[in-house]
């Protein structure tokens, strides 16, 4: 058997060996076999790294990783992009899939967001770019380097996108293409995007439902969901009553997917133009206004002394109170409505129907509010909303710059969940921003429908 030189260039492989073990996580029974076998070669020092990690890089293509559970489940990364109308946000999710069968385990999520979204950069649609380039660092920290090429990278844009011509949203999306081009993950085909509002609304309650259980349930007992974003709100839920589907005003408020040889039928809309931030500009009447820079918008939503400038959609507007008339709750309320009647379809079952979660905008402005905690959110009833807008709207003269927006978008939630859906005062909505820790929003069911094809319909 051949022999190696000294003592010292025993030691100075251990220590290589050691290093590695330590990098690469191996059993020492398979670095010891290693070891003999490669001192009975005579290997230089150098030899012997080169060697220890083709040998590792290989060998990973064959063996789990000792990171995966024992019954050699499969950890798998996926990165969706939410390129709504306020921002961009980033979901790096960590799947465990242990039956092909079955939906899989979502073992953790990273998040992370930016302001503001891409439609404000309709006339520089470089800086779009330039922001996805920068939320792909977050994925890049979260998943592994050796599972890069086998993770996909998805945006998908809604409402911001979705209001803009069809010439500016193509040249923001032809951005992002190009930075997931040069991006070192899985780019799959049609991985950007510009979403339809019914989708949004169908994966939204599927992440819900799949948050909550009630996927794999074999009762059909289920959580309906209201999404309220910045350019357009969405409600879903899985009807009990067959009058609910029969009594819709056209056929796109039904949608079915199917799931596990099961097909789910639900009442489902998004009405674009509804969202809170477009709301704002048609209850001040500058939805689709021209000559901006001239002039003033007023309501009487906003303080009777406010006076500033307020962006949206890469758009400036000036708005202001009306100094010469009143304002408070009923005024407001009349100008809301006009946003809301005609345009927000009642579905025929609403009353016991279903438990709903409500998130984005209708949580965060119930924590401006104070009328929930920030981190747990929690249960209120649709009159919770009708009492503190009256109390906002009553008190918003005495702290006029705080928060000048408040009386009008709590208005408009009251206005829309009692004269829009037609929920009554006393239904019970579940307040979240997260589910079992994971953001509740479309972003994960989007990512289920690209793994396991949802058959949307």
């Amino acid at each position: 058997m051949a022999r190696l030189s000294s003592p010292a260039r025993l030691n100075g492989l251990t220590f290589t060996i050691i290093v590695l073990i330590s990098r690469e996580k191996m059993k020492p029974t398979v670095m010891l076999v290693l070891l003999i076998l490669l001192a009975v070669a005579g290997l230089s020092e150098a030899q012997v790294k080169n060697s220890i990690l083709d040998w590792t890089n290989s060998i990973k293509s064959i063996l789990p990783s000792l990171s995966r559970p024992a019954n050699h489940s499969r950890i798998f990364y996926a990165v969706m992009f939410d390129a709504g109308s306020t921002g961009t946000r980033i979901h790096v999710y960590t799947f465990i899939q242990s039956d092909s069968e079955k939906l899989p385990v979502l073992d953790n999520e990273m998040f992370h967001s930016i302001k503001p979204g891409l439609s404000a950069y309709a006339d520089s649609p470089e800086m779009a770019g330039h922001t996805v380039r920068m939320l792909l660092k977050v994925a890049k920290k979260t998943v592994p380097r050796l599972e890069w090429k086998r993770t996909p990278v998805v945006l998908r844009a809604t409402a911001g996108l979705r209001l803009l011509t069809t010439e500016k949203a193509q040249t923001l999306l032809g951005q992002v293409q190009h930075v997931f081009d040069e991006s070192p993950f899985l780019v799959p085909d049609n991985s950007v995007s510009i979403m339809n509002g019914t989708s949004e609304g169908i994966l939204a309650w599927i992440s819900v439902n799949f948050l909550t259980g009630h996927l794999n349930a074999q009762t059909k007992k289920t959580v309906g969901i209201l999404d309220l974003g910045g350019g357009s709100t969405q409600i879903t839920f899985l009807p009990k009553l067959r009058k609910t589907i029969e009594s819709v005003p056209v056929d796109n408020y039904i949608a079915r997917f199917d799931i596990f040889n099961s097909t789910f039928e639900l009442y489902t809309h998004s009405y674009l133009g509804n969202g809170l931030m477009a709301a704002r500009l048609a209850t001040l009447g500058a939805l689709g206004a021209e000559g901006l820079e001239w002039r003033v918008f007023k309501s009487s939503c906003l303080p009777k002394k406010f006076r500033d400038e307020w962006s949206f959609g890469g758009l400036t507007y000036h708005v202001s109170g009306d100094t010469d008339g009143y304002s408070g709750y009923k005024l407001c309320y009349q100008e809301v409505l006009k946003v809301v009647k005609g345009i927000i379809h009642q579905p025929y079952e609403l009353k016991d129907s279903n438990v709903f979660y409500a998130f984005s905008y209708y949580f965060d402005r119930a924590v401006d509010a104070g009328l929930i905690d920030g981190v747990h959110g929690g249960m209120l009833e649709v009159r919770d909303f009708k009492k503190k807008a009256k109390e906002v709207c009553c008190k918003m003269a005495k702290n006029p710059l705080i928060t000048p927006f408040l009386c009008m978008d709590m208005t408009y939630i009251t206005c829309l969940l009692r004269d829009g859906f037609g929920f009554k005062e006393s239904t019970m909505l579940q307040l979240t921003k997260k589910v079992n820790n994971v953001e509740a929003s479309w972003a994960l069911g989007a990512m289920l429908d690209h793994f396991h094809n949802l058959k949307i319909h």
